[in-house]
C-alpha cells in the first residue's frame, strides 16, 4: 500500500461526548457494517464487552480496520472516563492521528483536556469534529473559540453550521462552497451536495475569507499571489492544510451530530487528507527508526488481553515485515519469542492473516512474556522504543478469595488483570497481611473485581476503598547509621551517612552517590541504593510510600572483611528512616480536579458542599443554562459523591473528576490514615 493511502487514528474525548458514536458511524459509512449500533441500545459493535454493554460506557481500546475511498483506515475506539485513561494512553502512544471529539454544548471537558496533553506528549496530530450540534445550547462558534482558548492551539473552522440545534441539517464546506445536506430524519441518508443558500453566501463569503487568510500565512507563494488577487487551488489550500496539521500550527474544526447521521463523510475525507500516515510524524524512540518496510523488524507491544487461548498482544509495526512463525527477540527483556497467529482485529472479532507490515495495528497469539511496553524486533536487530508510562494509582482496596479454594483462582485472576491494565497495581501489606488492588478510581476497581467474578469465577471479599496517600519531606536533613554485628566469626559492619532534601512534586526518589576517594567501595554502592529504595516505600508518618526527594550518599566507611551488600543495604535503609525523622516528613493526600454541571438554582448548595468537603472552588461559568463549577477536592472526600450530589440537586446535577495533584494533608487526615 502507498505511503499516503494508511492512517492510524483514535478517537478521543471526554465520556460521552460521542466517541463510540461516532465510530458506528464511520463503520456503516465505510461499509463494514450494514446496521447502525447505538450505545443507548447496548449493540454497539465497538463496545462488546458485557460490562460495556451493561454501563452504556466505553471501558476497553477497541480497534477496527474499515476502508474510505482508496485509503485504508485503522482505528482505535478509546474511553472517555479518566480510571480508564491507560487506554488512551498506550492507544495514542502508537498512533499517527487523532480524531478528537467535542460536545456541541459542553464544549472542552476535564478528560478533553487530560487526553490533549496525552496527544501533545506523544506528538500525535488531530482534528476536531465539534459532535451533538442538533442538542439544545449546541453552539459550534462557541466551542470553536473554547479549543483556541483552553487548549492553547489555533483553530482553522473548515465548516459552517445550516441551522442551529434541532434545526441542524448539514454543513457549508468553505474549503468547496458547497452545502453538504442530510435530509431531516435520524436515518442514515446519502449526504447531498448543493449551492449555498442566497441568505448566507455572505456569511460564508466572509468565513472563507478568513480561513483562506490563515492559511496562505503558511505558503509565501500562496500569500503573494493571494495579494495579488488570485484565489488559491482547492488542492493547494488542502496541501497547506495538511503541512499544518503534522507540523502543529493548527487543528481544523468539522462539525456535525453523529446520532443524527450528518458530518459523518466529510469527517472521514478530512482524516484521508489531514492525517499523517506511517513514518510521517516522529516517533518515540531512544535509537531513530526509519519507516522503512524492507529494514529488519521494529513493533511495540501496546496492550495485552487474555482470553480462553491464551494472550492476544497488539503491536503497532515500525519498521519491517512479520511473518506467521517468526522468531522475534523481546529487546526489551532480552527473550525470544514466537508467532503462531496474526489477526486484524475488528472489535472482538478476529481476521487472521499470514504477514503484517509497517504501519500495521495487529494482535499477536504465542508471545509467552512480551508485556505492555515491550518493544519486539527482527533477532540480531535490538532497538528499544520508549515505553508506555502508567500513571501511578490513587485508590487502595483489600481483596480476599471468601473461600480457601477460590484463593489460587484469585491470585491467578488478579495478575492477569494486572498484566492487561499497567494502571492496576497488586501488592502485598505486611502489616496486615492482606492483599491489595489499587487503581485510578472506584469504577476501574470494580469493573476489575466484576473481572474476578465473571472471568475467573472467583467470589471476592472487598474492603472499604482506602485513598493511596503518599509522604515526602519539607526540608533539608543528614544522618548517620554504624550497622555492626559480631557473634563469633565474621561479622558485618558498614557505616553509611545520608543526607535528604525535598524536590518539586512529580521527581519521584532520587538517589545521588558523593562518594569520593573510596569511602564505600564502588560495588557496595548499588547496595545502598537498593537498602534506601525500599525504605523509601514505607514512610514515617503513616507506612506510606515516600516521593518527591533525594537521597545524597555522602559519606561511610567500611571494613575489608566484615563488610558486605547486605550490611550495606541494611545500613542505607536505617540511615535513611532516621534522616526522614529529622526531615519534617509530612502526608499527601491526592486532590481531585472535579468539574460540576448545575442548575443556576442549586449553585450555592453546590458550592457549600464543596467547601464542607475541605475543596477549593477555583472557577465558575456558565454553559447554557447550567453552570459548571471548577474546584479541587480531596479524594478521601468524593467516595459516594454522586448519591448525595442528586439528593442535593434533585437529580439535575453532574459531575466528573481526575486526579489532579498530591497536596500536604490536615493533621485529620493523618489520624485517619
Amino acid at each position: 500500500m502507498e505511503k499516503r493511502k494508511l492512517r492510524n487514528i483514535g478517537i478521543i474525548a471526554h465520556v460521552d461526548a460521542g466517541k463510540t458514536t461516532t465510530t458506528e458511524r464511520i463503520l456503516f459509512y465505510t461499509g463494514k457494517t450494514h446496521r447502525i449500533g447505538e450505545v443507548h441500545e447496548a449493540n454497539t459493535v465497538m463496545d462488546s464487552d458485557q460490562q460495556e454493554k451493561a454501563r452504556g460506557i466505553t471501558i476497553n481500546s477497541a480497534a477496527t480496520t474499515v476502508l474510505w475511498r482508496d485509503c485504508q483506515f485503522n482505528l482505535i475506539d478509546t474511553p472517555g472516563h479518566i480510571d480508564f485513561n491507560i487506554e488512551v494512553n498506550r492507544s495514542l502512544r502508537v498512533l499517527d492521528g487523532a480524531v478528537v471529539v467535542f460536545d456541541g454544548v459542553a464544549g472542552v471537558e476535564p478528560q478533553t483536556e487530560t487526553n490533549w496533553r496525552l496527544a501533545d506528549q506523544y506528538g500525535v496530530p488531530r482534528i476536531a469534529f465539534i459532535n451533538k450540534l442538533d442538542r439544545v445550547g449546541a453552539d459550534f462558534d462557541r466551542v470553536a473559540a473554547m479549543i483556541a482558548e483552553r487548549l492553547g492551539v489555533r483553530v482553522l473552522a473548515l465548516h459552517l453550521p445550516l441551522g442551529r440545534e434541532a434545526e441542524f441539517t448539514g454543513v457549508i464546506d468553505l474549503l468547496t462552497q458547497r452545502a453538504l445536506y442530510w435530509p431531516h430524519g435520524d436515518k442514515a441518508q446519502p449526504m447531498q451536495s448543493l449551492a449555498i443558500p442566497a441568505e448566507l453566501a455572505e456569511e460564508a463569503g466572509r468565513r472563507r475569507r478568513q480561513l483562506i487568510e490563515q492559511i496562505v500565512e503558511r505558503d509565501e507563494a500562496m500569500l503573494a499571489a493571494y495579494l495579488e488577487g488570485r484565489e488559491p487551488e482547492l488542492e493547494d489550500l488542502q496541501r497547506v492544510i495538511r503541512q499544518g496539521v503534522l507540523a502543529g500550527w493548527w487543528v481544523p474544526a468539522l462539525a456535525g451530530s453523529a446520532f443524527r447521521n450528518r458530518g459523518v463523510e466529510p469527517l472521514l475525507d478530512a482524516v484521508a487528507l489531514y492525517l499523517p500516515a506511517p513514518g510521517e510524524v516522529a516517533m518515540p524512540a531512544e535509537t531513530t527508526v526509519e519507516a522503512d518496510l524492507e529494514g529488519p523488524l521494529v513493533a511495540l507491544a501496546f496492550k495485552v488481553v487474555n482470553d480462553q487461548h491464551g494472550a492476544l498482544t497488539y503491536v503497532r509495526i515500525y519498521r519491517g515485515r512479520l511473518a506467521v512463525g517468526d522468531s522475534l527477540l523481546n529487546a526489551s527483556t532480552g527473550k525470544q519469542e514466537r508467532v503462531s497467529r496474526i489477526y486484524e482485529m475488528h472489535a472482538a472479532h478476529k481476521l487472521e492473516r499470514q504477514q503484517a507490515q509497517m504501519g500495521d495495528i495487529v494482535a499477536l497469539v504465542g508471545l509467552k512474556a512480551t508485556t505492555t511496553g515491550d518493544t519486539l524486533t527482527a533477532l540480531g536487530h535490538p532497538v528499544v522504543l520508549e515505553r508506555i508510562e502508567a500513571p501511578e494509582p490513587v485508590i487502595d482496596v483489600a481483596v480476599e478469595a471468601r473461600t480457601q479454594v477460590d484463593q489460587q483462582n484469585l491470585l491467578r485472576g488478579l495478575r492477569t488483570l494486572v498484566q492487561e491494565d499497567p494502571s492496576l497495581h497488586l501488592r502485598h501489606d505486611a502489616e496486615s497481611g492482606q492483599t491489595l488492588l489499587s487503581g485510578m478510581g472506584e469504577l476501574q476497581i470494580e469493573v476489575a473485581l466484576e473481572n474476578l467474578r465473571k472471568r475467573f469465577a472467583v467470589e471476592v471479599l472487598v474492603g472499604r476503598p482506602q485513598v493511596a496517600y503518599r509522604e515526602t519531606i519539607s526540608r533539608l536533613a543528614k544522618a548517620r547509621h554504624v550497622h555492626k554485628k559480631q557473634s563469633g566469626g565474621p561479622g558485618q559492619f558498614a557505616e553509611v551517612v545520608l543526607s535528604v532534601e525535598p524536590l518539586d512534586r512529580g521527581s519521584g526518589v532520587v538517589f545521588v552517590n558523593q562518594i569520593t576517594g573510596g569511602a564505600i567501595p564502588a560495588e557496595f554502592i548499588g547496595s545502598v541504593e537498593s537498602g534506601v529504595r525500599k525504605a523509601a516505600q514505607t514512610g514515617v508518618v503513616a507506612g506510606f510510600p515516600c516521593v518527591d526527594f533525594q537521597i545524597t550518599l555522602v559519606d561511610g566507611s567500611y571494613h575489608d572483611r566484615d563488610s558486605s551488600t547486605l550490611a550495606f543495604e541494611l545500613a542505607g535503609a536505617a540511615a535513611l528512616r532516621l534522616a526522614l525523622a529529622q526531615a519534617g516528613a509530612v502526608l499527601l493526600e491526592p486532590q481531585m480536579a472535579v468539574e460540576l454541571v448545575t442548575p443556576l438554582e442549586y449553585v450555592g448548595a453546590c458550592i457549600g458542599d464543596v467547601n464542607r468537603r475541605r475543596g477549593l472552588v477555583r472557577d465558575q461559568a456558565m454553559r447554557g443554562n447550567a453552570v459548571v463549577i471548577a474546584a479541587w477536592v480531596p479524594l478521601a472526600e468524593m467516595f459516594g459523591y454522586i448519591g448525595q450530589l442528586r439528593a442535593l440537586t434533585s437529580g439535575r446535577a453532574s459531575f466528573s473528576m481526575q486526579f489532579d495533584h498530591y497536596a500536604v494533608a490536615p493533621h485529620r487526615a493523618v489520624q485517619a490514615a
